[in-house]
């Protein structure tokens, strides 16, 4: 049962971008036809991915604009900007891991559609390649071995007239079979064309693949990176996201004008393939053979049916006059036998190429084949681009935000570091600033301990420390006040004189007794404290 054309009905998304505007880039309008060939139709196609840079040129100019703006424009809003920063970069995450999920099922049926349009093309060029090896061999096995057997047969067949008519009648079949064998059309142009452009675009639909997927890793993982430094408050992090932002940003447009006008080529052809196939191939196809694989319906009548029919009735011709001179020339001339069984041989073989031949040329198959290469070029093909397309966008769109957001994320961490240095109090007696300030007392070698003091301010004999060397004296100092601390190494109660060390810490206890001393323990310990 043959199939019906109605079983391919373009998809409304290709009559949506085949109803895209084809303008050239003298702002001409042009004709929508697919035709690959002509240079306004190139032009068309090169102007709508020529948009995608008038959006990057958009999303640079926001991020300048923003940039300048933040630099200028200082609040002190910085709660507010932070919660601003921190649900900016929340929301930009999620439209960024959204766009990197639809790009990779756009990837996916895209090249789900070019496999079943490369696979469709492979099948058709099989067909139409065992179509010219049938045809070739066949006029090959007529022209040369069936000739030269007739030709030696003649010889031995000299001397009877009525043998020789008969040789005669089946030279005229052999050129009856090798005229309808050179009228059917040539193939192997087609063959050709179908298999270096099967292999060409395998090739790069593989590069394509390849490069979209390395492109959403990379989406992936500056997203990553970014939630990483945002968490850390990491400079160099927001640094690195910053270069791989622009690039990704500028990637994502070219991708963005690269799908695009692919999705409106692959459309214009989707919209109307017949017309396209029926004018590229007029060269070496009638236009009535071309309908017949095309459409493929039951009214329509086999273009090769008269030729085959032809081809059939001179074979079974030919073997009947072989079958008979078999019979009765060989008890004359025996040594006709040898020819007549290679004529017989010849003749069997190219039968069989001719029921092989008649099934190839059926328009089943090819059609068959014909119809799976628009499913998947025009359905899976062009639904995965709009999804790529749509994901460039959205990628696009995040990164220009999260561009925006890194450099206010950098202010606010600034702004945050100088907030917790300007809150150190300067009358802090552990503040290393104040303590670079005061005068250098040489009686300070010999310190007191303050908190020894506060912890035993029962017994103020028991303070008075033995005489110890100014070299020695923080270290041994520092030892006792481990010890009476619990050895508790976080509460240090000695200032690191000399040592060339950061400030030590110290509890809100110690804090509070310092600041409680009288009048009289100031006087009993001098002014060992007096910072």
């Amino acid at each position: 049962m043959a199939l019906a054309r109605q079983e391919y009905l373009a998809p409304w998304w290709t009559y949506w971008l085949h109803s895209f505007p084809h303008v050239d880039l003298s702002f001409q309008a042009v004709d929508g036809a697919f035709r690959p060939e002509d240079a306004g139709y190139q032009q068309s196609l090169i102007f709508l991915a020529c948009l995608s840079v008038v959006g990057l040129g958009i999303s640079l100019l926001v991020l300048a604009v923003y940039l300048s703006c933040l630099c200028c424009c200082r609040r002190e809003e910085e709660r507010h900007d932070a919660c601003c920063v921190t649900w900016a970069a929340v929301v930009t995450g999620l439209i960024l891991c959204s766009a990197v999920g639809v790009g990779f099922y756009g990837n996916s049926e895209t090249n789900d559609g070019v496999y079943q349009l490369t696979y469709s093309l492979y099948n058709g060029n099989h067909t139409l390649g065992g179509i010219d090896r049938l045809v070739t061999g066949s006029l090959d096995s007529m022209q040369k071995g069936v000739q030269e057997h007739l030709a030696r047969l003649e010889e031995i067949f000299s001397t009877r007239r009525d043998y020789l008519q008969t040789l005669t009648f089946m030279q005229q079949m052999t050129g009856n079979i090798v005229r309808e064998l050179t009228s059917l059309p040539d193939l192997g142009a087609m063959k050709v064309d179908l298999g270096a452009f099967a292999d060409k675009l395998a090739y790069v639909e593989y590069y394509r693949w390849l490069t979209y997927l390395l492109l959403l890793i990379l989406d992936l993982a500056i997203c990553l990176v970014a939630c990483l430094g945002l968490a850390k408050q990491s400079r160099w992090l927001l640094i690195t996201i910053m270069v791989f932002g622009i690039l990704t940003l500028i990637l994502s447009w070219a991708s963005l004008g690269a799908g695009t006008a692919t999705a409106v080529g692959a459309s214009d052809f989707c919209v109307s393939p017949d017309k396209f196939i029926v004018n590229h191939t007029q060269d070496f196809l009638s236009a009535d053979i071309a309908h017949y694989y095309l459409y493929c319906t039951q009214s329509q009548v086999n273009p090769f049916q008269q030729p085959l029919t032809l081809f059939q009735r001179s074979l079974t011709t030919m073997q009947i006059q072989v079958q008979g001179l078999l019979q009765f020339s060989l008890p004359i001339f025996p040594t006709a036998e040898r020819d007549l069984l290679g004529i017989q041989r010849i003749l069997n073989s190219t039968e069989f190429n001719l029921h092989q031949l008649t099934a190839l040329l059926d328009c089943r198959s090819l059609h068959k084949d014909y119809l799976d290469a628009l499913m998947g070029m025009c359905y899976d093909g062009v639904e995965g681009l709009l999804y790529l397309c749509l994901f460039s966008l959205l990628a696009g769109s995040a990164f220009c935000a999260l561009l925006c957001a890194v450099p206010h994320a950098w202010t606010l961490m600034a702004n945050s570091r100088d907030k917790e240095y300007d809150d150190i109090d300067e009358e802090d007696p552990f503040n290393p600033q104040t303590r670079r300030m005061a005068p250098y007392n040489p009686n300070r070698a010999n310190i007191h301990s303050f908190c020894s003091y506060s912890s035993s301010l029962g017994s103020q004999n028991s303070l008075h420390p033995s005489p110890q060397t100014a070299s020695n004296a923080p270290t041994s100092e520092y030892m006792n006040q481990s010890m009476l601390f619990g050895g508790n190494p976080r509460y240090e109660n000695v200032p690191l004189i000399g040592r060339g060390s950061p400030p030590p810490s110290y509890s809100p206890s110690m804090r509070t007794a310092y600041l409680s001393m009288t009048d009289a323990q100031i006087r009993h310990f001098g002014t060992d404290f007096q910072v």
